[in-house]
């Protein structure tokens, strides 16, 4: 493997020598649009690891305190803009080095970026489904309904944590009010896969299809400690060909690199803009 600190000329001529890219991209692609990581530079949770699904769908306490931190997370998370990371790997594709971009962040800024092929692997936090009649909503309008319910809780504020959350402690969320679904009173949960819950299996089959005509995989900002992503480097190395990845600090792949550039992201791809 081959480190650079700057990284600019190794990450081009990697780039410039492979002509269809796959991209996977996670939270390091998103903190410089105000939207915090999980993980330090070794890969360890910075707080608390996310809600679990098991304990979501079975303890209504868990989903009263998810909504009300995501009550106030979300005024912030939903105003969030692309930045040059987004805006440079929309370039790649537009320039036709990238057939597929496969994400585990559910902000959906890389379509904002105006990137066209991209798949989410854990869903959109912008929208909310039925657990039991599987309607979808979108997440702004039951910011709307969660609002109206739980007025007092407008008056709040909180330090902004990963994907929509806020570090809202100290709260007694008793009182706090979770709107059911209007269509069949169903439990409500964001689109998102939770800890505990599987990637849709025909996301993955659809990523794999794609991994298989790559012929470079290009990894930003992801420490990959999830095996969700893991299992697609693991997959590009056993098709032996060239891994290149864009992180601060360690990944969970760095013995399968072709090149590591540990530099933050909208800078390594400053040379796409």
């Amino acid at each position: 493997m081959t480190s650079s600190p700057l990284a600019n000329s190794p990450l081009q001529d990697f780039i410039g020598r492979h002509e269809n890219l796959f991209v996977l991209t996670g939270a390091g692609c998103s903190t410089n649009s105000g939207i915090p990581d999980y993980r330090d530079s070794q890969g360890n949770w910075k707080r608390t690891q996310p809600v679990n699904f098991q304990a979501f769908m079975s303890d209504e306490p868990v989903r009263q305190r998810y909504w009300a931190r995501s009550l106030i997370g979300w005024r912030r998370f939903g105003q969030a803009k692309p930045n040059d990371a987004h805006r440079a790997l929309a370039r790649l594709e537009a320039n036709g080095r990238c057939g597929m971009l496969l994400t585990q962040n559910v902000d959906r800024l890389h379509q904002s970026a105006g990137h066209r092929q991209v798949i989410d692997l854990h869903g959109r936090l912008d929208l909310v489904r039925c657990m039991g009649c599987g309607r979808k909503t979108p997440r702004e309008a039951f910011q709307h309904a969660l609002g109206r319910a739980n007025a007092a809780w407008l008056t709040l504020d909180a330090a902004d944590a990963p994907d929509g959350d806020a570090d809202l402690e100290h709260e007694d969320f008793s009182s706090f009010e979770v709107p059911p679904c209007e269509a069949c009173g169903g439990i409500l949960k964001p689109d998102v896969v939770f800890f505990g819950e599987n990637v849709p299996r025909e996301v993955v089959a659809i990523a794999q299809d794609h991994l298989a005509q790559a012929d470079a995989m290009l990894i930003v900002g992801s420490s990959l400690m999830v095996y969700s992503g893991f299992r697609f480097v693991q997959a590009a190395a056993r098709r032996n060909i060239p891994i290149a990845a864009v992180n601060l600090g360690r990944t969970r792949a760095d013995d399968l690199l072709t090149l590591k550039v540990e530099a933050r992201c909208e800078a390594a791809l400053a040379f796409l803009l």
